[in-house]
């Protein structure tokens, strides 16, 4: 077959679609409200087919059409100097410079859930979840280089906590692990308004050349359409409709939703991918993801303002007796959609029997802007792409906006009366424990260009053989953002501003996971609107634009929502890796403290665990204050006058000075003003702890920069000692560190 012929003749001989009867039950199972269905109808002029109802459910629904959170999502900051594509591609691109060979490269990024699978089927759930996101990476022409997660689960003692947990790091170690990309960083934290939905937000990193970056925007009539991967199943039929809905308690017998990964076949279509984009056969690729075989081609048509006639007689299956439903709603894993150069398929066809990978022509661009779909010669949908595509509907939901939380009392600013024992406490709670149990499952080393992986303030990758490094890590505090929904959505986004600037990282960009209850109440809205309002603010006062994302909403069971978790994950850029810094101080520094000593307790990791109360609100975030100090770290550290970092976040300054310590098997001796419990537990923003053994030099640059510091004490020892309050061995604070979640998994 020397070139791609048409496979299913000329659109103009089809037979009509056949309208199918459909009653109000189909359209609620469906997603679609009556009004939708009414003006889907109207569009098209008659009631639809049985596949059309499908298409259009899975194109309108939450998921794929961000119909309800598209007005706010416009007013996020996608646009900056280091942009190169923003949001509306299958992930971000920013420019990171050249490389030690001058090319010029990018990192190419994003971040996406898979909760409601996850719960699911917690094993396939997140490892679809991460080749998912993984192939939303290389299909931009980027080769994966780290994969990072933001997880939350229901109360410890919940029965299914245990269950899901282990299934989803399962899971991304099975798949991370397999297809060969390190698992480099992330997140778990555990609350009670998990226990029905737990979160499993997936984030890759990949890098590509500048020049090299392909788009899903189909070009030109009447080129061929392929399909490679996978043969197409029934697993993952009507995934995205169900991700759109909330869950009952019912909803678990759904198995039939959740796809099956298979990493091996991933990594050979990587592979495949990677090197049909040096031929210069590819015109434009996109993932099958959500939705399939639905949303690849429309999306790939609608934005190249072509129509796309699909033949289903063509598309590899690995079951019997597929209906086109069926087909174009299965999100059956490893598929790739893409329009070829028709001079180019002798060397593609090479290049797919080369990697042993199922392929075929299943179709071709159009110039009617129409959507045709044919299956045993019957004419199963014939569509407007543009409407599917681009011109969903779109809500403003209402929203009520206001307070969740109780003022502060007497008895929350009571000291504890022993402070040793309350550090200790907050290290061995479950959201103040280490999580190297779940990290030690995933390979964080594989490639050799890790340079720092699980377990600090943000994780560093090698690019190359020269001095160019990235940072990236996610972070959220949803107990903030219950709070405060407006103060939570910026603390989210300069904590992760903080923890790339505590490495020497300038940081980029963002992508977001928006992880919320259901759109249709008021007040699940208002939270939503609260902490986009903040994200956008924060990212704009930093310079740290949104270029990616996902918005997962109806993550609720039985009417009880999950926390508002809006999951920030970022990238920075390191333009001499020799110059990054850990929170491992080293013997005999001076230690001091860049914003204060804090006064802020209200949501505090101090006053969950220890008083069991979530009261007051939480720490304001003033964001020229986040600016001035960590621009000012990040020369310090660009200096070389700072030895280790570390900013003060959750469980304040004790925890934070606890973490540096068994980082690095060194004590130190801390002077607190007056041994307060405040000061040490507070969440105050804004705050890093600098250890140098260039004092001198480091206070004269503060003083010269305007900068707030107070000299905290020196490093040494074995026990980290709080003058006139308490000493802990270094032995008991890992002790009470490290056994929480083997514990847990009864190990």
């Amino acid at each position: 077959m020397s070139e791609p012929t048409p496979t299913s003749g000329k659109h103009s001989t089809f037979t009509p679609v056949q309208s199918a009867n459909i009653t109000a039950d189909m359209v609620a199972a469906h997603g679609l409200t009556p009004d939708e269905y009414d003006r889907f109808c109207d569009l098209i002029g008659r009631a639809p087919s049985i596949t059309e109802l499908g298409i259009v459910s899975a194109m309108w629904n939450e998921h794929c059409s961000y119909k309800s959170s598209k007005v706010h999502l416009r007013t996020l900051p996608t646009t900056g100097e280091h942009v190169i594509h923003g949001p509306g591609e299958n992930a971000g691109v920013v420019d990171i410079g050249a490389d030690a060979n001058g090319t010029p490269l990018a990192v190419v990024f994003k971040m996406e859930s898979h909760n409601h699978p996850s719960f699911i089927e917690p094993y396939q759930g997140a490892a679809t979840g991460v080749g998912g996101i993984l192939r939303d990476v290389f299909t931009m022409g980027a080769r994966p280089i780290a994969t990072l997660n933001a997880l939350r689960f229901g109360a410890p003692d919940h029965p299914k906590t245990r269950h899901l947990l282990s299934g989803v790091v399962g899971g991304i170690g099975g798949y991370g692990n397999a297809f060969g990309v390190p698992t480099v960083g992330g997140e778990v934290e555990f609350a009670p308004a998990y226990n029905g939905n737990c979160l499993v937000n997936a984030m890759a990193v990949g890098i590509a050349r500048q020049d090299s970056i392909f788009l899903s925007k189909a070009k030109g009539v009447g080129r061929p359409i392929v399909y490679l991967g996978s043969k197409t199943g029934r697993d993952g039929v009507g995934g995205a409709t169900m991700a759109s809905d909330t869950f009952s308690s019912e909803d678990e017998s759904e198995r039939s939703t959740v796809q099956v990964g298979d990493p091996f076949s991933g990594k050979r279509l990587l592979e495949a991918c990677l090197e049909l984009m040096q031929t210069g056969a590819v015109i434009a690729i996109q993932d099958m993801g959500a939705a399939g075989l639905t949303s690849s081609a429309v999306e790939m048509g609608a934005k190249g303002n072509l129509g796309i006639l699909l033949n289903l007689d063509a598309v590899p299956v690995r079951e019997q007796a597929m209906t086109a439903y069926e087909m174009m709603l299965s999100e059956s894993q490893e598929r790739m959609l893409m329009v070829l150069d028709p001079d180019h398929w002798e060397t593609a066809q090479a290049i797919f029997h080369k990697w042993e990978l199922e392929f075929a022509i299943v179709g071709e661009t159009t110039d009617d802007l129409r959507f045709r779909v044919v299956h045993n010669g019957v004419s199963e949908a014939d569509l407007p792409i543009k409407q599917l595509g681009d011109e969903a509907p779109e809500y403003q939901r209402p929203f009520e906006e206001g307070t969740a939380y109780a003022p502060l009392s007497n008895d929350d600013l009571t000291p504890p009366s022993d402070l040793a024992r309350t550090l200790l406490t907050l290290l061995a709670s479950p959201n103040g424990s280490s999580r190297r149990w779940v990290w030690e499952q995933y390979d964080h080393v594989i490639s050799g260009n890790v340079a720092a992986g699980p377990g600090g303030d943000a994780a560093v990758v090698r690019i190359g053989a020269g001095p160019l490094a990235l940072a990236m890590t996610v972070d959220v505090s949803p107990r903030y953002c219950f709070a405060d929904p407006f103060e939570g959505g910026k603390q989210a986004v300069a904590e992760v501003w903080r923890n790339l600037t505590a490495v020497g990282a300038e940081p980029l960009a963002l992508t977001d996971n928006l992880n919320f209850g259901s759109a249709r109440r008021p007040e699940i809205m208002g939270q939503f609107a609260g902490c986009v309002r903040g994200i956008g603010e924060a990212a704009r006062a930093l310079d740290f634009p949104v270029v990616s994302g996902n918005v997962s909403l109806y993550n609720e069971t039985d009417g009880a929502a999950i926390l508002p978790t809006p999951a920030i994950g970022g990238v920075g850029r390191l333009a001499d890796i020799d110059k990054r810094v850990t929170m491992a101080w080293p013997e005999n520094a001076e230690l001091f403290l860049i914003g204060g000593h804090g006064e802020h307790i209200g949501q505090s990791l101090y006053l969950d665990v220890i008083k069991g109360r979530r009261t007051g609100p939480p720490p304001p975030v003033d964001l020229q204050r986040e600016r001035a100090h960590g621009d000012f770290v990040r020369t310090a550290i660009e200096n070389g006058v700072v030895s280790a970092c570390h900013d003060v976040s959750s469980g304040g300054l004790g925890v934070a000075l606890a973490e540096m310590a068994m980082a690095s098997g060194v004590g130190a001796e801390v002077d607190v003003p007056g041994g307060s419990h405040i000061c040490l537990f507070a969440e105050d923003q804004a705050r890093y702890i600098l250890a140098t053994t260039s004092a001198d030099a480091l206070v004269q640059a503060a003083i010269a920069a305007g900068i707030g510091f107070a000299p905290l004490g020196r490093t040494g020892g074995d026990e980290l000692t709080i003058t006139g309050a308490f000493s802990v061995p270094l032995g008991a604070l890992r002790s009470a560190h490290e056994t929480y979640l083997p514990t847990l998994m009864g190990l």
